[in-house]
């Protein structure tokens, strides 16, 4: 089949199962039921006919991630420009790693970093595309570490002395991940417990870090949380850079979530005043502003560590130029083409496109929790530190009734809601990151959460 045939085909496929669908958020079905449906093992060899069945069932089966319903990640639909470079990517495929495989690829993704630390506000510093903030976060450690034991990259950690990172208790699970690969230890990455607000206590972190200096270790990386995952909650970055002068350590910003807010100057005064001052920082283009997954960018405020960092070996045969070729500075070999739907969406968009998505999912973060505190039904389980609404049922056994309303509300094909524990009560964490979403889909929403979890408190 020709190239143009088959884009022909997935357009054609893909329409007819939109036609087809009784409901656009989700057509759910039972994991048995899936698999008989799907007949994985069937042949599919030189068989086009049965390979764009499985693209049809594929499409049937996976949710609508652009219907205002789709509340379950922190991430939606593409926007349209990112899809055009997504498709242009699969066509042309090729590798981010060299000047001579992705000649225009290099230079937009070096363009969109130079815009990124222009926004950040990083004067002299570099940065990279990767794979997603878990390896931009594990990457900044690595440069850390490697900074405050200069001889690891060599020698191995053998002979040191004990290093030690400190996250908030409510940090993502890829610094653990990054503590195991990097060989600093779970043990010794240190979790900081929060304030009421959901921030890192400064107070804690700063006895944490005498504690482990007692202890003969060398106190190298913290991380400051700039968005929870549940909360949505910001670490206080101004406090944690006096602590830094302090204590000399690497301070990294993990924005994966939260540092959308730097696309907007009214937002990044109030939660990322100080960003600036930090020594690396990272981001992810596709949860808030909509980009095609993957997209991230890390950034450091130094220059000329990534490559120090990350190249090693006998890379001759691929690399020519060193100032050209960005796979140098990756933990990567081959590179996947993520700058072209990145560079679409910025020229498409601009800054201030972003900022005011950014600043309206704010107002309707605000809307959804003064709805909330209004409803008989339903309550919020903290206040609201920035984006995230965590909220729930009211009712008794909270816990499980609000696990098996969410289940109705998914099997009955309604809403696709998170999950999350704050202290042991599970609350449902409503995401605002969908340019579909707007006060009357929210309170549409809300008034199906609460039908349905009438309907199952009083078994009508």
């Amino acid at each position: 089949m020709q190239e143009s045939d088959l884009l022909k085909k997935i357009a054609q496929t893909r329409q007819q199962t939109k036609l087809k669908s009784s409901n656009s958020l989700v057509n759910y079905q039972s994991i048995e039921a899936l698999s008989k449906q799907l007949d994985l093992n069937q042949s599919g060899v030189q068989d086009w006919q049965q390979l764009f069945t499985w693209v049809a069932q594929y499409l049937e089966y996976s949710p609508d991630t652009s219907h205002p319903n789709f509340a379950n990640r922190m991430w939606s639909g593409a926007n349209p420009p990112s899809i055009v470079g997504e498709i242009v990517t699969a066509l042309s495929n090729t590798s981010a790693c060299t000047f001579e495989s992705a000649p225009v690829a290099t230079l937009m993704e070096a363009y969109m970093l130079e815009q990124m630390l222009d926004c950040v506000g990083f004067k002299q510093g570099e940065g990279q595309m990767t794979t997603g903030s878990s390896n931009a976060n594990m990457i900044a450690m690595m440069v850390a570490r490697n900074q405050v034991a200069k001889n690891t990259k060599q020698q191995g950690l053998f002979n040191q002395k004990p290093l030690f990172a400190f996250v908030s208790c409510d940090a993502h699970y890829s610094l653990d991940k990054a503590a195991n690969i990097l060989g600093i230890g779970t043990q010794h990455l240190i979790k900081i417990q929060t304030t009421d607000k959901g921030g890192m206590d400064i107070s804690a972190l700063d006895d944490a870090i005498r504690a482990a200096q007692k202890k003969g270790g060398t106190a190298f990386f913290v991380c400051a949380t700039l968005g929870t995952t549940v909360r949505g909650a910001y670490d206080d970055i101004k406090h944690l850079t006096k602590l830094r002068d302090k204590y000399h350590f690497w301070l990294h910003g993990d924005g994966a979530w939260g540092g959308a807010v730097v696309m907007s100057s009214i937002l990044k005064a109030k939660f990322l005043k100080g960003i600036e001052q930090l020594d690396s920082f990272t981001m992810d283009f596709h949860k808030m502003l909509g980009s095609n997954l993957m997209c991230n960018f890390l950034l450091l405020n130094h220059q000329n560590l990534l490559s120090c960092t990350c190249a090693d070996g006998d890379n001759s045969y691929i690399f020519r130029d060193n100032k050209v070729d960005l796979g140098v500075n990756s933990l990567q070999c081959s590179r996947r083409v993520d700058s072209l739907k990145w560079f679409l969406d910025w020229k498409f968009y601009g800054k201030q496109g972003f900022a005011d998505r950014v600043e309206n999912y704010y107002q309707l973060s605000k809307f959804a929790e003064d709805f909330i505190n209004t409803s008989n039904e339903l309550e919020m389980v903290v206040k609201r530190s920035s984006f995230n609404v965590c909220f729930r049922f009211k009712a008794k056994d909270a816990n499980t009734f609000n696990q098996n309303l969410r289940n109705r509300l998914l099997q009955e094909e309604q809403i696709l809601l998170a999950c999350a524990y704050i202290e042991e009560k599970l609350v449902f964490r409503l995401l605002i990151s969908n340019v579909n979403i707007n006060q009357a889909t929210l309170v549409e929403l809300f008034n199906r959460i609460i039908e349905t979890g009438k309907s199952i408190k009083y078994n009508v």
